[in-house]
């Protein structure tokens, strides 16, 4: 990995270049090194990343996304949240968790039904986090979930939401 240099002292474009680099590695590691260097011009072409082939590339660009915090990633994110790897849907879920932008609220209420347990707690736990009554309704329905990690997560969340009434 290129050691990380502020952005103002660096042009990220051979960074932004290596995303479609031949090699996962090098598409891995210049999603990570964008994502530290908190350079708001490699939002977009990681949100591009988010359609590669390879997972592990797409998990590192969901983590770069959630550093970067810009919301012009959010529409993006949103479409990765029907990834075909969990992790890179937990990543999703995560990224969205720190963006805090309304708009992931429904996509979020939609994971409530992912099929991976994981995904469902921490979509519950974002949904508490965001603090958007809309939510509670289908937290309520899923605190019947076979799972204690949901059912814990949604009861916390429910919680967090009650008290905004």
């Amino acid at each position: 990995m290129r050691p990380l240099i502020p952005p103002s002292m660096t042009d990220i474009s051979p960074l932004i270049t290596d995303l479609t680099s031949p090699t996962i590695k090098r598409r891995r590691d210049a999603a990570a090194t964008l994502g530290q260097s908190g350079d708001p011009a490699g939002v977009m072409p990681l949100v591009k990343a988010l359609g590669d082939d390879h997972p592990s590339v797409r998990r590192e660009v969901t983590r770069a996304l959630g550093r970067l915090n810009d919301d012009r990633a959010v529409p993006g994110l949103i479409a990765a949240l029907n990834d075909r790897d969990t992790e890179v849907r937990a990543g999703v879920v995560a990224a969205l968790g720190r963006l805090k932008d309304r708009r992931a609220v429904i996509p979020l209420i939609g994971c409530l039904a992912d099929r991976d347990d994981r995904i469902r707690a921490g979509a519950a736990e974002v949904l508490g986090r965001f603090g958007d009554t809309r939510a509670i309704d289908a937290l309520a329905g899923a605190a019947a979930d076979p799972f204690e990690n949901v059912r814990d997560a949604v009861s916390r969340s429910l919680q967090m939401l009650n008290k905004r009434k």
